[in-house]
């Protein structure tokens, strides 16, 4: 089908991008609000957007002009009775969204294809309010959506075959890329995103590390654009909180009930930047990192350690065996395991560096607040951020990255979506420098598997268990993930 005519229904920040986006494509659009006021805001909105990239030399003057040109502004959805698209991107009320289908299926003609942006409400039902099923489809854009490159195209049970290849298709024509996914609770991004940073949430409330340094261990240690907290304050500590209830709504796994502190935030009117105080700024939840020490002598031990040895005895440290300050162990496991057998376990430190940057200092529940100090301090020596963290499993960065790892490769499994296609929707949607496959294959499908039975050794939570098709490919030697 071809695409001339587009209605976009709700001119709020999502809808007024979504409308500019196909104006700047060559596609008429019909813009409706509920009245007056809305619609002032949303022509707002789209003049101070186009404005903006003229201002930024992304746009010519004239260009921008055609754009404004292209779109019609209305309070009436009768106007969109020739419409061969309508995308609706209201609040995110089931509800009202229902009866809003129920409306729009009365008002356009027979072949107009219904799309919903919801991030994460199920199509199926707006479907089921229309009689054209199979002509609703979601189609999740991102915000910004004139920059993001994203399109989640929703198909469910009763859609069209074709009606979810021309809005594919048409996602195309608009300059974005177009990832095909199942009806399931915030599809593929948010399906994945979210838990992992409501885990971070957790993380911090059971004091395994404090907000700053998990974000640092995810930048520069696992080189994610945001840590997990900046990007909630980004996203909106509400808007992530509802989607993790209707996440938790669909799945009833433990892992998607929204994390207590989320939840008390939300409560207090934090919210993120939205609100001016978010994660940040609720300075009380910060966990406080060891003192500094004054250390002199030093021991390492374990893969690696000469190499720090060396750093460190060039800056003036001395190593010694025989009583030492500090011993510094590097251990994927417990280090716990490795501390009882000295005589003075309260002064071992486990060291576990990721990428170039950082270096995680798991504390036992042995290890002297003099230790932990005297860690913090070597590392900064040898040219390494410290994370302090308790000793527990996957410490911070694998106890994080490896449960959204092992998501992806359930989805994928289950047939929901090509492990092409999330490893795009992961890259374009949420800015990582690689997709869930192509992070498996870096750090290894065989370490993967033996990082995820550590986590579910220890915390026994179901979703830590390695899936079945990772441990199927690492029994039978393979080393990268079938594209399929």
């Amino acid at each position: 089908m071809a695409f001339e005519r587009v209605g976009v229904v709700g001119l709020g920040t999502m809808g007024a991008g979504i409308a500019e986006v196909f104006a700047r494509a060559g596609l008429r659009v019909i813009g409706v609000e509920a009245d007056a006021e809305a619609l002032a805001r949303g022509r707002g909105l789209l003049e101070r957007s186009t404005a903006r990239a003229v201002d930024k030399g992304r746009l010519p003057a004239e260009r921008r002009a055609e754009i404004l040109g292209r779109v019609t502004l209305t309070t009436s959805r009768d106007d969109l009775r020739e419409a061969d698209l309508v995308v609706e991107a209201i609040p995110e009320i089931l509800d009202y969204k229902i009866s809003l289908f129920r409306d729009l299926d009365g008002v356009c003609k027979p072949e107009t294809v219904l799309a919903t942006n919801t991030s994460s409400l199920p199509v199926t039902a707006l479907a089921a309010a229309t009689g054209r099923p199979g002509r609703v489809v979601g189609m999740h854009f991102f915000n910004p959506a004139p920059v993001m490159r994203l399109v989640e195209v929703v198909r469910t049970v009763m859609s069209d075959a074709d009606a979810v290849s021309d809005i594919s298709a048409l996602a195309t024509r608009l300059g974005k890329t177009a990832v095909t996914v199942g009806d399931r609770a915030g599809f593929v991004v948010n399906r994945l995103l979210l838990p992992y940073l409501n885990h971070a949430a957790l993380l911090m409330e059971q004091g395994i590390a404090g907000r700053d340094d998990i974000d640092v261990a995810m930048t520069r240690g696992a080189g994610l654009p945001m840590g997990p907290f900046a990007l909630l304050d980004l996203i909106g500590l509400d808007t992530a909180y509802e989607v993790m209830e209707v996440l938790f709504d669909e799945t009833r796994d433990r892992r998607h009930a929204p994390a207590p502190l989320l939840r008390e935030l939300v409560t207090a009117g934090r919210l993120g930047r939205k609100s001016g105080r978010g994660f940040y700024g609720a300075e009380q939840a910060r966990a406080q990192g060891p003192g500094r020490s004054g250390v002199i002598t030093f021991d390492v031990a374990g893969p690696g350690a000469d190499e720090l040895a060396g750093r460190l005895g060039a800056a003036g440290f001395a190593r010694s065996g025989e009583d030492p300050d500090v011993v510094l162990r590097f251990s994927d496991r417990p280090v716990v395991e490795h501390a009882v057998r000295l005589s003075d376990p309260s002064r071992m430190v486990g060291v576990h560096l990721v990428g170039d940057e950082v270096a995680e200092l798991a504390r036992t529940a042995l290890t002297s607040d003099t230790a932990a100090g005297a860690a913090v301090d070597l590392m900064k020596v040898a040219g390494r951020a410290p994370v302090p963290c308790k000793d527990r499993a996957g410490f911070v960065v694998d106890a994080l990255m490896l449960p959204y790892l092992n998501d992806a490769v359930r989805m994928h499994d289950a047939g929901y979506a090509s492990a092409a296609d999330i490893d795009a929707a992961m890259r374009l949607g949420c800015g990582y420098p690689a997709g869930p496959f192509e992070m498996l294959e870096s750090i290894g499908l065989a370490r993967a598997r033996d990082g995820l039975r550590a986590l579910y050794a220890e915390y026994r939570d179901p979703a830590f268990a390695p899936a079945p098709l990772l441990d199927q490919l690492v029994t039978a030697g393979a080393t990268e993930f079938p594209r399929r």
